[in-house]
């Protein structure tokens, strides 16, 4: 949603707080990645950081995407960050085989 610049603030938050409302709702698992972790750490600080009483401007808005947006690239390259890893190490096995 913070990349599509059609969407409006009102809108944002309207669906988020439907999004956080249905993924509270869902039993908690433990999960141990650090991906995991941060991810759920990322939802609840951006959650609390919009749950409040005065309506966000379209300004605010505006400002707050450019940040959020940087810190969901930071968690794709984690999540990404682990796959590689293991692509990696699977083509060197491959590669030993070659000679």
């Amino acid at each position: 949603m913070f990349r599509d610049e059609s969407v409006t603030s009102v809108a944002f938050l309207k669906k988020f707080q439907e999004l956080k409302k249905k993924f509270d709702t869902k039993e908690k698992m433990r999960l141990d990645s650090e991906y995991h972790q941060q991810l759920l750490a990322y939802i609840d600080t951006l959650y609390f950081s919009c749950n409040r009483e005065e309506v966000m401007s379209e300004k605010e808005f505006d400002n707050m995407r450019d940040g959020q947006m940087s810190d969901l690239n930071r968690l794709q390259k984690l999540k990404n960050g682990v796959s590689y890893k293991k692509d990696k190490h699977k083509n060197q096995k491959r590669d030993e085989d070659w000679g």
